[in-house]
């Protein structure tokens, strides 16, 4: 199921136990899936203002200052649209995060998955540019569970913005009887699945977010397979891991690994203090192309084959430094 599937399953259930919660889009609620569709949620118009469903207008920075408004009410807005038209609201998503108040900024369509609309509607530096934002929480959930925890975490807020970038394609959902329960998400990252018991040990962290957490997922095994242990890092909002304990961070990312790989479909700005000297990113250094999803996955390097040989590198690179110099006394 596509996050922002699931993401529109969980709005319509929490918009149901709570009246003041309420929003539209900007001329896309059918592709972002907020539409409010249980009886009674109607449609807000100038005859009849008690509808919760409002047609903002394909105008992205209004609709983000209409929710802000709503939000200074003590409503709980929202909006919606594209994750590559986030540009055109930066202003007014810039505000409820200078206003401390908790307009929540639904982004679908998150990356080159996309598809063949092309790089005209495939994201690349916008991710950044949000986590760029002092005071708004960013979260790109991996699956259906990630989104039900996100909403969790974003219904509590009162003083911060959130934004949810959501992925158009399905994506599995993990299985959590074999994994790491969703609830992490509140703790920003968290170990999704560490390396195998009785295996060498750990020997590369594999961090990601959103649609490549699946792919860093079948790179563990695959790694597994090789007598390489890899952990599985699922990272869906920055903002919250960095306000973790160092004590927790350090249980996450610990700083006697140095082998670690990042995978997003987005700009690799700000990946490197996760990832240190002794790691790599995988993720977009160019635009998008207009292609099927699996050959653009190939051609930009989101496989688990691809991966996998790269954390090869990094545990060869790790493994080759020498000792740190020691002088006896």
């Amino acid at each position: 199921m596509a996050t922002r599937e699931s993401s529109g399953r969980v709005l319509n259930a929490l918009a149901q136990a709570v009246p003041w919660l309420l929003g539209g889009s900007a001329d896309l609620a059918p592709s972002t899936k907020t539409h409010l569709a249980f009886e009674g949620a109607g449609d807000f118009q100038p005859a009849d203002r008690s509808g919760r469903n409002l047609h903002l207008g394909i105008r992205e920075h209004a609709a983000a200052a209409v929710a802000n408004g709503m939000a200074l009410t003590k409503l709980r807005p929202y909006w919606s649209g594209f994750l590559i038209f986030s540009d055109y609201a930066k202003a007014a998503i810039r505000l409820s995060a200078l206003m401390e108040i908790p307009t929540v900024h639904i982004f679908t369509h998150d990356s080159i998955g996309v598809g063949e609309d092309g790089p005209t509607h495939q994201p690349v530096e916008q991710l950044a540019g949000l986590r760029a934002m002092p005071g708004l929480l960013v979260f790109r959930p991996a699956d259906a569970g990630e989104v039900v925890e996100t909403w969790r975490v974003v219904a509590a807020l009162r003083h911060e913005p959130a934004a949810l970038i959501l992925s158009r394609q399905a994506l599995p959902t993990l299985d959590r009887s074999q994994l790491a329960p969703a609830s992490g998400v509140a703790r920003g990252a968290y170990v999704l699945a560490d390396a195998p018991a009785g295996g060498p040990g750990l020997r590369v962290i594999l961090l990601a977010t959103g649609s490549e957490v699946a792919p860093a997922l079948t790179a563990r095994e695959e790694l597994a397979a090789d007598g390489i242990g890899a952990r599985v890092v699922s990272m869906p909002c920055w903002e919250l891991f960095d306000r973790q304990p160092r004590s927790y961070r350090d249980e996450v990312l610990p700083p006697g690994v140095k082998a670690r790989v990042a995978i997003e479909q987005a700009s690799t700005f700000g990946w490197d203090r996760y990832v240190g000297d002794g790691g790599a990113v995988i993720g977009m250094h160019t635009y998008g192309a207009s292609a099927p999803l699996k050959q653009l996955l190939s051609r930009f390097g989101f496989t688990p084959e691809r991966v996998s040989a790269v954390a090869r590198e990094r545990v060869a690179a790790a493994e080759a430094q020498p000792p740190p110099h020691r002088t006896e006394g």
